[in-house]
């Protein structure tokens, strides 16, 4: 099956909440203000709550609590808030395309690691709007269990293949894509902004990589999620590709810094999402 075939699948097993593509329009109108953005998500009293608790959430560290919608558009702003909705709405996504094959927990667990590592290493680096990076970190993975659902012999076959090759490497061999590829593809396909699935969907190409550092914060917290969740395979991965130090000039005290944060955090971050 083609990538375009398993993303039109995606179309097909779950759409965009309204929300979300209500409050993208409200961002993009010049007209729109943060009342009207508040107004918006104060109608639904439970996703008020969940992105007050994201709000409150180890993602900021806000010295003081955020207690309202309005507070935390005025503080985090109209495309933090966003993202922190579209985050809440990836486990509802996960959900839908849930699949015998992938233990939905630890996959889920995964993605909101890779979110967490991604974002530290951005804040690190001093890029603005870090938290989008939790969410394409979230993401980027999304389109496993789209493969899993609807091919699962195939995916049998590259479940239980055991060779220790790059992640990427080894679903280009047995799907002719990546999953971050397919998964910004659907992304895409959801109307997400730009700066949502560019990174997802090139997260695995060395050129983009090499030229685009959210590319290569996105792809280096990819290989640090591997390598903290696949020791025997993936211990001794290399996370810095030429392509990546490029882009990223991280050192490997931002790396323990940042597997330190995601080891405390995810738990707790994955658990107010669920």
């Amino acid at each position: 099956m083609t990538l375009n075939k398993y993303v039109a699948l995606a179309a097909k097993s779950f759409a965009l909440p309204e929300v979300c593509i209500r409050i993208r329009a409200v961002l993009d109108d010049p007209r729109s203000s943060a009342e009207d953005l508040g107004a918006l998500i104060s109608v639904d009293p439970s996703l008020t709550a969940k992105v007050l608790r994201l709000a409150n959430s180890a993602l900021f560290r806000f010295p003081s609590q955020v207690e309202s919608i309005s507070k935390a558009i005025s503080v985090i702003g109209g495309e933090a808030l966003y993202n922190l909705v579209v985050a809440e709405t990836a486990n509802s996504a996960f959900k839908s395309f849930n699949t015998p094959h992938i233990d939905l927990d630890k996959h889920w667990y995964q993605a909101v690691y890779c979110g967490m590592v991604a974002k530290c290493l951005a804040r690190h680096l001093g890029i603005r709007g870090s938290e989008r990076f939790f969410v394409m970190g979230i993401l980027q993975n999304l389109s496993e269990l789209v493969v899993a659902k609807h091919s699962s012999d195939l995916y049998k076959i590259y479940q239980d293949d055991k060779v220790c090759e790059l992640p990427f490497v080894r679903q280009i061999r047995h799907f002719g894509f990546t999953f971050s590829e397919c998964s910004g593809t659907i992304l895409e396909n959801w109307k997400l902004p730009l700066v949502l699935y560019y990174p997802v969907m090139n997260a695995n190409d060395p050129t983009k990589q090499d030229a685009d550092t959210d590319i290569g914060i996105l792809a280096l917290a990819s290989r640090i999620t591997a390598m903290q969740h696949n020791k025997e395979c993936y211990g001794e991965i290399e996370l810095f590709s030429k392509e990546i130090a490029n882009s990223v000039s991280a050192d490997m005290d931002a790396i323990s810094n940042a597997i330190t944060f995601a080891d405390i955090e995810t738990t707790k971050v994955a658990m107010l999402i669920h």
